[in-house]
């Protein structure tokens, strides 16, 4: 809906009131302390100053009592409050709830669309469309990092034909001193994610030659295939003559390939065949409010169509997954969403940690003060569709319609996974600003207020902060960014990749050995 503000601030649009049963509005704008307010026709006076963004108190609150956003518990008041207070950290606090949860007695149907807009991509052999055509070069391990990094720098002022997007990298610090089971086999996992991904048009795996993670496990699953040499390939330093000549292998290597992508062209495709990954960063109070909420309507446009948004940062569903759960395509994908859920908390517990941890310093600058606030806003990135499935971090995402991805929290993790996974595009939201790309995947950005897209201008794509300024509606925003992908999958760059954002870092959950 189109919020009734404008950009100068009133008595009565000073602060906004989200849910008829919440006590405490989010302030728009800063509130001096004695400014005479008027919210939902109830006049209040601010007794201290409100930052924007952070919470005010509408009527007297019990200590103990419920406090209630969007209409759902966020935490327990420490102390009585007073009308006009500032609600956040030093008088709201945050317990684990005990969730009702509503499952679903029959499979929910999923609504289609049979008109389709479409894109111009890149159609693969598996079926699947790229958004780009890069040629990457992966690391097996951190021993190999930093010659990968060599190998794509050497294309820096190398001219590339049209249609290939560039040469990149991925380089990170793991592949070995791991233990075997669980965390090699989810290393293995994102790589192989990432080097079959659908903007990739070839790779090049590379090891130094005895760490544990093998560039064999790489090669022996693409060579059962036929033409599997035209796709990937693989070398070591320790085969190849060190640094030197893994360099001058990789590159003869790649110009075969990039012979190859630019023969590929692009083509029209429906969005149907777009994957987007749905991911927020700094969050803060209006990302609830604005852009995460409009990041929903395109993601219900998009599942609508038969295309697939993935939600993902367990830790930023956490006290928000009763929402998820009543929208599950049936009772079995919502017990998996829950163990998840279970699952994360017992890792989490492990290191003395909880979800209550996730949220950062700027965050609570920015109006959030626990967990229950964060991600009761962030699950709105999801939009209102059925939840079709759930899958572990960086498996293969091949569901039409809404799903979800266990991610951590911490971005460039989250966005490794999801990229992992066949997101052949990305939307991200902030309040507080971010600046994160991905090597092969672009990531446009959403900025949840005006301050924050107009002080990071380079960095930013949309302005959802128009909603708050009342100069647009959700819906409105919505269709802006699900028209701004469209264009970004045939070509059109984003901020991230304009400034060359290239971020990527897999999870690691095992000890160091």
């Amino acid at each position: 809906m189109l919020l009734d503000i404008a950009k100068l601030p009133t008595v009565e649009n000073s602060a906004i009131h989200l849910h008829p049963a919440d006590n405490i509005a989010v302030a728009r704008v800063p509130i001096s302390a004695g400014a005479a307010l008027r919210i939902d026709g109830i006049g209040i006076t601010a007794r201290e100053a409100i930052p924007a963004g952070h919470k005010i108190a509408l009527r007297p609150i019990s200590a103990g009592e419920m406090v209630l956003r969007y209409g759902q518990a966020i935490g327990r008041a420490k102390t009585p409050i007073e009308p006009g207070s500032h609600v956040h950290t030093h008088n709201l606090s945050f317990e684990e709830l005990q969730l009702a949860y509503e499952f679903p007695a029959v499979e929910i149907p999923v609504p289609r669309r049979q008109d389709q807009p479409t894109f111009l991509g890149y159609v693969r052999e598996d079926g699947r469309v790229g958004t780009r055509n890069y040629i990457a070069v992966v690391a097996a391990s951190n021993c190999a990092a930093h010659t990968a990094s060599l190998i794509a720098e050497s294309y820096g002022e190398e001219p590339l034909p049209p249609g290939v997007d560039g040469v990149v990298a991925l380089p990170h610090g793991d592949g070995c001193g791991h233990a075997f089971g669980p965390d090699v086999d989810q290393l293995r996992r994102t790589l192989s994610g990432v080097l079959h991904h659908p903007n990739v048009s070839a790779a090049v795996i590379l090891g130094l030659g005895c760490e544990v993670n093998q560039i064999d496990h790489y090669m022996g699953a693409r060579g059962q295939g036929p033409g599997a040499g035209e796709r990937l390939a693989g070398l070591t330093l320790q085969a190849s003559g060190g640094t030197r000549g893994a360099l001058e292998a990789a590159r003869r290597q790649i110009a075969r390939y990039i012979e190859r992508a630019a023969a590929e062209r692009r083509v029209p495709a429906p969005a149907s065949k777009i994957v987007l990954g749905l991911n927020c960063g700094g969050s803060d109070s209006f990302s609830g409010i604005t852009a995460n909420p409009a990041l929903g309507h395109c993601s219900d446009l998009l599942a609508e169509l038969g295309g697939t948004p993935v939600l993902a940062e367990t830790t930023e569903i956490f006290g928000a997954e009763h929402l998820l759960v009543r929208r599950a395509r049936n009772r079995q994908v919502a017990e998996k969403l829950l163990s998840m859920i279970a699952a994360y908390k017992r890792y989490l517990l492990r290191f003395e940690g909880s979800f209550d941890d996730n949220p950062s310093p700027g965050n609570k600058a920015g109006g959030l003060t626990n967990i229950l606030e964060k991600s009761l806003g962030a699950v709105a990135k999801g939009g209102t569709s059925p939840l079709i499935d759930v899958y572990d971090y960086a498996e293969p995402v091949t569901a039409s319609g809404f799903v979800f991805m266990n991610t951590p929290g911490y971005d460039p993790v989250s966005l490794t996974g999801l990229a992992a996974g066949g997101a052949n595009l990305i939307a991200f939201t902030t309040g507080r600003g971010s600046a994160i790309g991905f090597p092969t995947v672009p990531v446009l950005k959403i900025a949840s207020n005006s301050g924050t897209y107009a002080r990071m201008r380079d960095n930013m794509d949309v302005n959802a902060g128009a909603i708050a300024d009342g100069e647009k509606t959700v819906p409105q925003v919505g269709r802006e960014i699900f028209d701004l992908l469209l264009d970004v999958a045939s070509g059109r760059r984003t901020a991230a990749e304009r400034l060359g954002h290239q971020e990527f870092v897999p999870w690691r959950i095992g000890p160091v050995m």
